[in-house]
């Protein structure tokens, strides 16, 4: 049996911190993950704003379970486990539709957008124990929902989800506050795999120190547009910040502008008075300090284990799954306020695909520096990772505290002592 004890090495006072490289090669410790990570922490499902309307429904895979959520036709968003109580057949066999009654395929049970079943054929057939209310479509064990963000949990006894989410709510607030009337998701999605561990994805994502020479290429094309990335080093010189629980946030300034109330050329000269109109008005609602803090500083959020939120030129929502040890499927979406002019949205999209896009600068980097680790992990020569960057000071987001405090969290998920100190001492 592995142990997973032997996976971390971590003493602050000599300055250590390593990751033995199995964690990302191992099935064994995948199957850990699946059964001690997965299968007991709270997992984002998706956004209310996916359905809107009565009858609107999308189906997803979350930690290898098929569910689906539907808006019923009294107004209530509802997550379902997609598997007919009958025999166990797919209800929703599309990625999303509209409907006030889903019939199985293969016996025809016919279930109203509430869950209920309403329809059997031949139900004289069953006898009189037979209790057509007890055979509603089933929810998973826990669904709750933050500010417009829905969770599910397989796990019966998780802790409420306000909780759970702990200082991470602070900057789900500040991302959701951006807007005057809600946050939507846009239509579309960015779906892909990479060969390569799901926790690499983690690193990646919060990594401060590798953006100025990975991303190179894009600094070139941004400073040919006439915007200064002279800055780039100082501006991942914020403080590194760890939430609990294993969530952490990476932030800098945010140098390239933003569609929220920070205009750079990147979102053209026609857009420069309505940006700074919108600054104004959090400035009157939320005072300049947290205006400053919404509008000029660029975020990277991680809700653990695989939620993403990168709040910068755009605001990207990535969530990604395990399929083996060196293979996960990554989607993407991209959220704005509900309420923003068609021109400023056309702006941040052209953004999220010039940056975070399957073609664009940034998302084909990242997937090449994770695969390219995981190709080097067959070596086997060289057996830990080492993330100890900052550990003698106060940490930066260019150190790797964030990463330190998801090795934390899932340390002591994997090894049976549950929630840990996910700060350095």
């Amino acid at each position: 049996m592995f142990d997973p004890k032997n996976l971390i090495l971590d003493n602050p006072n000599e300055g250590v911190f390593r990751v033995h490289r199995s964690a990302m090669t191992s099935l064994e410790v995948l199957r850990m993950e699946q059964e001690r990570i997965f299968n007991k922490c709270w997992l984002y499902l998706c956004h209310e704003s996916e359905v809107e309307n009565p009858g609107d429904y999308r189906r997803r895979n979350v930690a290898g379970r098929p569910l689906f959520f539907i808006r019923g036709s009294d107004g209530k968003l509802r997550v379902f486990l997609n598997t007919c109580t009958h025999r166990g057949a797919l209800i929703c066999r599309h990625d999303q539709g509209h409907a006030d009654v889903l019939q199985c395929f293969y016996h025809a049970w016919s279930f109203n957008n509430q869950g209920d079943l309403v329809g059997v054929p031949d139900e004289a057939g069953y006898p009189s124990s037979f209790n057509r209310a007890a055979m509603g479509l089933k929810p998973p064990p826990r669904v709750e929902s933050y500010r417009g963000f829905v969770f599910v949990s397989f796990n019966p006894d998780v802790e409420g989800l306000v909780t759970y989410l702990a200082g991470a709510r602070e900057y789900l607030d500040l991302i959701v506050d951006q807007a005057e009337r809600g946050m939507r998701i846009i239509p579309g999605s960015n779906r892909y795999s990479i060969k390569a561990n799901w926790e690499l994805l983690v690193e990646n994502s919060l990594d401060g120190y590798h953006v100025r020479p990975t991303h190179k290429t894009y600094f070139e094309y941004v400073n040919s547009l006439g915007i200064n990335t002279s800055g780039v080093q100082t501006a991942f010189s914020r403080p590194a910040l760890v939430l609990g629980n294993g969530h952490a946030v990476e932030e800098h300034d945010g140098i390239r502008g933003r569609p929220i109330a920070r205009w750079s050329p990147l979102f053209g000269e026609e857009n420069k008075e309505e940006i700074a109109a919108i600054r104004a008005g959090l400035v009157r609602k939320f005072g300049e300090q947290k205006a400053r803090h919404m509008a000029d500083i660029s975020r990277n959020l991680l809700v653990y284990p695989n939620l993403l939120i990168i709040d910068s030129i755009d605001i990207t929502v990535r969530i990604f799954w395990p399929l083996a040890p060196d293979l996960m499927d990554v989607t993407a979406w991209q959220l704005a306020p509900r309420e923003e002019k068609p021109e400023l949205l056309a702006r941040r999209l052209d953004n999220f695909l010039t940056f975070h896009g399957p073609g664009g600068f940034a998302t084909p980097d990242d997937v090449e520096a994770i695969e390219s680790c995981q190709a080097g992990y067959k070596a086997e020569g060289v057996e830990w990772s080492e993330l100890s960057r900052g550990m003698h000071r106060e940490a930066i987001a260019e150190d790797e505290l964030q990463l330190r405090a998801f090795w934390r969290q899932w340390f002591g998920h994997l090894s049976g002592l549950g929630t840990v100190e996910t700060n350095d001492p």
